[in-house]
């Protein structure tokens, strides 16, 4: 159980925390323009800490590649839930979220007896569930799982990069940037872009969902 200094100090503990396991939850891939949007769930081993958890975007990648490796190796166990640009497109971006959260909770071995999720939203679970602003920087269980979201959709973008290098998804994750929308204008939209996306849909003539 974490005391309640590792909190933001506008956010404590609740009373009603019970004795037992807690799974840390968090996402990657809200803000691109394509791809699926990943949450991962881990419980971490008291016994066997880790040093240097953290926020993963403030983390180089040589750092969160080797803090994910220490994180498979030490953790109680870790899960990964994924929802598709399809659900992202007919569901939106947060609902869409909450669903790979839910399903990266569900995936784990052991089960939790609270969640704690970075941001402000909870998916819906069987379990007592808190939301922890700043989570991702203050909550080891949350900082790998940030780590593992993070890790697991950039080998994505890199994977994607093989299959339609013209877009350069290894550079920029598939987030806005001004190469990545030059692009959407010379060689339109690929299957795995995120058609409800109002840059997208403008490139595509389509209009914002």
């Amino acid at each position: 159980m974490r005391s309640k200094k590792s909190y933001p100090a506008e956010q404590a503990l609740l009373d009603w925390d019970a004795p037992g396991l807690q799974a840390g939850v968090d996402e990657a891939g809200r803000g691109p323009l394509a791809g699926p949007v990943v949450a991962a769930a881990v419980i971490l081993d008291e016994l066997q800490p880790i040093k240097g958890l953290a926020d993963s975007k403030a983390l180089t990648a040589p750092r969160r590649q080797a803090l994910y490796e220490q994180i498979m190796a030490r953790c109680l166990c870790c899960a990964v839930g994924q929802a598709s640009v399809e659900e992202i497109d007919r569901l939106n971006i947060l609902q869409a979220t909450l669903l790979a959260m839910q399903r990266a909770v569900h995936g784990l071995r052991l089960r939790p007896v609270k969640v704690l999720v970075d941001g402000n939203r909870i998916p819906r679970l069987p379990m007592l569930a808190e939301a922890v602003v700043g989570g991702d920087a203050c909550v080891p269980s949350i900082s790998a799982a940030s780590i593992v979201a993070k890790v697991t959709r950039d080998r994505w973008c890199l994977d994607f990069h093989q299959r339609y290098p013209q877009y350069g998804f290894d550079a920029h994750k598939g987030y806005g940037t001004a190469e990545h929308l030059r692009a959407l204008r010379t060689h339109g939209a690929c299957p795995e872009h995120r058609r409800s996306f109002a840059p997208v849909a403008r490139l595509l003539g389509e209009g914002a969902a």
